[in-house]
């Protein structure tokens, strides 16, 4: 379809959506002041025009006049203004179907000769209660940038396998995921989610995936804040789906390429060992655990780099298998069917969908319609999955009951 066509559409809906939600603001409001009614009206409108220049500005004119981070939170403010709207539009929506339904009952019990009279006006409680249902995603939504974005927490996760050899009894592992560096705007508050982790001391630290949205540069100001991450068995890594540049439009094949080396290299830099297909053996006292790590593996529409059989080579006389990948379906479609010697897989990827309700043993998010396994642990036989729910966030810059995860596990032997 046309640009110009599917451009007017949205406009129309927008504009559809604001007029109507208008009417009931000026009804709620109507017994304040003439001064705080005209406040609300050109502040409204003024928006509501601000966002019509932004996207048409962006689609026609010169759509690299907004960048990076800038340009997340411009697109992100119209999302929450317009999901808003649309939430008060629905309570506006549920009173105006009540009324019609009155109008229709009273064409049959008393029918006007001149067609007048029988209008039934809006409820101004209706329109006042949905004005108030209206800002409860605009309240949220904007903490859950001011404060959820950087609301680091740690998780901390103990899992026995039959397999450990005693000298590894109760290693810890820190895990970091979907770190996204290009989406960042605190930096004293990534730094301190990084000081948070080191202060667990694990023994081993594993990073599953994503350090970037798209392109490598984004990461080069958080190279000094992420090689903190640090343990004495060292730093394992592996690439997640954003980390290839597919995203993104590159003036050449060569130029993708290149990106990708980059953002190899800064691996190199923060001294995490990047695991492209291939192991590790860990070795104490004479007893020896793998550490497998997968490039992306991902189901569905997500590209599929990794390669387990490559990976696994060499593995096989390990005592415990540890595997890093990404993509949490890798473990149902490939890793439980194929290897049922890997012990525990590490993902991310998910993020909760950044938005979700936790509470004690309750545990909801959208991310559950799209992932069986979407955060936290998961055992099916002598196997384990732990999806990490994400250090940093991409698209929406923000998060609603579902804080950034910092993760500690314990590996203990079974008696």
């Amino acid at each position: 379809m046309n640009k110009l066509i599917v451009i007017s559409i949205l406009l129309a809906i927008l504009f559809a959506i604001d007029y109507y939600v208008y009417q009931g603001a000026m009804l709620a409001a109507r017994n304040l002041s003439q001064p705080i009614r005209n406040g609300i009206k050109y502040t409204f409108w003024g928006l509501t025009g601000l966002t019509f220049f932004v996207i048409l500005f962006y689609n026609f004119g010169n759509p690299y006049f907004l960048k990076g981070q800038t340009r997340s939170l411009i697109f992100t403010g119209i999302f929450i203004n317009y999901f808003s709207k649309l939430f008060a539009a629905l309570f506006l929506l549920s009173g105006d179907i009540v009324r019609l339904g009155k109008w229709i009952a009273t064409q049959f019990q008393n029918p006007s000769p001149s067609g007048e009279g029988n209008s039934i006006p809006r409820s101004e409680f209706l329109a006042k209660t949905a004005m108030v249902a209206g800002t409860l995603p605009l309240v949220a939504m904007s903490w859950g940038i001011i404060s959820g974005a950087h609301d680091y927490r740690i998780r901390r996760k103990t899992i026995y396998l039959p397999n450990l050899p005693k000298p590894f009894d109760g290693i810890t592992i820190g895990q970091v995921s979907d770190i996204h560096s290009g989406s960042f705007f605190n930096k004293t508050a990534v730094k301190g989610g990084v000081e948070m982790m080191m202060r667990e001391k694990p023994d081993l630290m594993f990073f599953t995936g994503d350090l970037v949205n798209n392109e490598s540069d984004e990461v080069k100001d958080y190279i000094n804040i992420f090689d903190k991450l640090k343990a004495p068995l060292g730093v394992y890594s592996v690439t997640g789906n954003h980390d290839y540049g597919d995203y993104t439009n590159w003036d050449s094949a060569k130029a993708k390429a290149q990106n990708f080396e980059d953002l190899k290299e800064a691996h190199r830099l923060m001294n995490y060992d990047l695991l492209m297909n291939e192991n590790r053996i860990i070795e104490l006292g004479g007893e020896k655990i793998a550490i497998l790590g997968n490039e992306n593996w991902g189901a569905g529409r997500f590209a599929k780099y990794g390669d387990l059989d490559k990976a696994y080579a060499g593995s096989e006389e390990a005592a415990v298998k540890l595997l890093l990948s990404h993509d949490p379906s890798h473990w149902d479609a490939q890793v439980r069917q194929k290897y049922p010697d890997i012990d525990v897989m590490f993902a991310g990827h998910t993020h909760g969908f950044q938005f979700g309700v936790e509470i004690g043993d309750f545990k909801w998010s959208p991310s559950q319609y799209a992932y069986k396994q979407w955060a936290d642990l998961y055992t099916e036989g002598n196997q384990h999955l732990y999806v990490n729910r994400g250090f940093g966030y991409i698209g929406y810059p923000g998060r609603v009951g579902m804080p950034p995860e910092l993760t500690v596990i314990t590996l203990k032997r079974k008696a």
